[in-house]
Parts: C-alpha cells; structure tokens; sequence
C-alpha cells in the first residue's frame, strides 16, 4: 500500500509540473534584455539621445538595453512596431515629435493613435531647430536672409528632411511670419539636405539642434537665429528668435520615452525613477548640451500633456498649409 501511495504521489508531482504555471507570481522586473527603439537611423538626433541613456539605463537596472533603429515613414514604422509589441516593459520607444505629435495630423491613416497606444514614462530632452545657411551665402543675420529672399522670390532654395518633418513645418511657420515666396526642397533625410546645404546646392534650412551644433562650431556651416526665445548653450553665439525679430518662429522639439499601452504602472514607475535620475546625472547633462539640447524630464501625466498641446499647434499649421503624406 505504502508504494502504492508513493507512485501516487509522484505520478500527481509529474501532472503538476507539466501544468500551466498560472498562479506564479512573475520575477523581478526586469530579468531579460529591454529594446530601445529609435525610430529613425543611426546617427540622427534620437539616436544620439539613445545611445548613451541606453548605457546607463543598463547599468541601473542590471540587464542590457539594446538600441534598435526601425526607420521609415518620419518615424511611423518604429512608432508602430512599438505600439503593437507586448505591454511588458521589454520594448520601449524613444519617441520624438515626428511620429508622435506631426504625423497624425500629415497622414489620412496612421497604424497606431499616440494618444491611446502609448504609454508616456518621461521626455528626456528638448531642443530647438537652427536657421543655417551656407557660410558663403552674404547674410550674417536672419533678418540679412529675409530680405534677400524676398529680393529674389522663389530663387532661394531652402532644404528640409522630407515633406511633413519638423523642419518643414518650422519652414512654414517661417514662411507665414515672414511673406517670403521660397523655393521648398525635400530631401529624403537631413543628412543628404545637410550635405547639399554645405556644397551649395541650397541656400538655407532649419536644422536640428543635434545634427548641425557641431557643424556650426567647425564653421561648415553659418547659423543666424535659433527657433526659442532664448539662445542655447550649445551655441552661445547665436541670436534667439525673439532677437531675431522672429518670435512666431518657436519651436520646441522633444525626445522621450514611452512604453505600449497597458504595461504595468510598477514598470512604468520604475523606468520613470531610473531615466530621471540617469538624465540629471551631471556627465548626462553636459553631454546632451554639448551634442543635443536640454536636459528636461516630466512625469507620465505631463508627458502625455505636452503630446496633446504639441499635436493641436502642429495640426493647424498643417492644416493651414494643406500638407498631406499618404
């Protein structure tokens, strides 16, 4: 009878383990490797913000973080990769202005809603775009710029990133304060309107912050008014829109990090506490001043907050332009 028993026993153990474990409770967040997705290639401004955070971010919470570039469509198809991945706090997004608050406004269909499919942990960092010309180009000032614009309607090529993208909009809103009739050229990206910036092929165009400081502390390139109304650390020398008798030109890029809809508030507020302090960090902030923009972080509340406000402002000048993507 006793072996009976025991065979009994060991048969219900064996039943037992093959049985779905669904009252186990999980382990400590997190105990894999998380995705870090950049929306955009290698290099660009979120990219340059990722990499390093990613770095720390690793550190603190004692898993590696892997940066991962899905670019395509000003940001959608990373944004979209993201919003349908498992709400588990494994897959996470450094989001930008592009693909968050302009582009659904730019297309008819978009394969996620910011507002719902998202959820914000905290922005990371702020920046404003940069009126740049070609050093050879005779204006020193972007007053200088307007008037030979207007002395030359339609001859001077202004370059933008791509139809629908941060600097195009800042072009418009540009265009509206100043009545200036320009000739628009879109490129796929801002590194080939860069280039062509430098080589002459156009004469101008808002840059972001993180791709042309450098370039404008080597002199490659000649930067007349930044788009906030104050002047920025990273180029000291360069008059704010406000100064620049352009004050309508204000413009505020963001970058942030956010996780799919539905991952758990104890993720979340464990993300949250490790990116703020990771950003705060002094070695951090002065990077990002050197290279990108302005350390400013928020909570989930006021990220989706800021989601909001920006996607109404880049929805009428979008609207007041006619611009569609499809």
């Amino acid at each position: 009878m006793k072996f009976l028993c025991g065979s009994f026993r060991l048969a219900l153990l064996a039943i037992g383990a093959s049985l779905p474990m669904t009252g186990a409770v999980a382990g400590p967040y997190p105990d894999r490797a998380i995705q870090l997705v950049v929306p955009f290639p290698p290099g660009g401004p979120a990219d340059i913000v990722a990499r390093p955070l990613a770095e720390k971010l690793s550190a603190a919470l004692g898993q590696p973080i892997v940066v991962v570039n899905k670019p395509g469509a000003s940001g959608t198809v990373g944004a979209a990769f993201v919003s349908k991945a498992e709400p588990d706090g494994y897959t996470l997004l450094m989001g930008t202005s592009n693909e968050l608050t302009m582009s659904p406004g730019l297309y008819r269909k978009l394969p996620y809603d910011p507002s719902k499919d998202f959820a914000p942990i905290t922005t990371v960092i702020l920046f404003p775009n940069v009126l740049v010309v070609n050093k050879d180009l005779p204006v020193k000032t972007a007053q200088e710029l307007v008037a030979l614009t207007l002395s030359k309607p339609g001859k001077i090529n202004y370059g933008t990133s791509g139809t629908g993208s941060t600097n195009h909009l800042t072009t418009e809103l540009y265009r509206a304060s100043t009545k200036v009739e320009l000739n628009y050229v879109p490129y796929r990206g801002g590194a080939p309107a860069m280039t062509d910036l430098m080589s002459g092929q156009i004469q101008a165009m808002f840059a972001t912050m993180p791709s042309s400081s450098g370039l404008i502390r080597g002199g490659s390139i000649r930067a007349l008014m930044v788009t906030d109304k104050k002047r920025w650390a990273a180029i000291p020398d360069v008059p704010s829109a406000t100064e620049a008798d352009l004050a309508d030109v204000d413009v505020l890029s963001f970058n942030g990090v956010l996780a799919p809809a539905g991952t758990p508030p104890t993720i979340i507020a464990r993300l949250h506490a490790e990116i703020v302090k990771i950003m705060h960090a002094t070695a951090i902030k002065e990077l990002m001043a050197r290279q990108a923009g302005e350390v400013s972080t928020s909570t989930p509340e006021q990220f989706a907050e800021i989601l909001k406000t920006d996607f109404g402002k880049w929805l009428s000048v979008i609207k007041a332009n006619d611009i569609r993507v499809e």
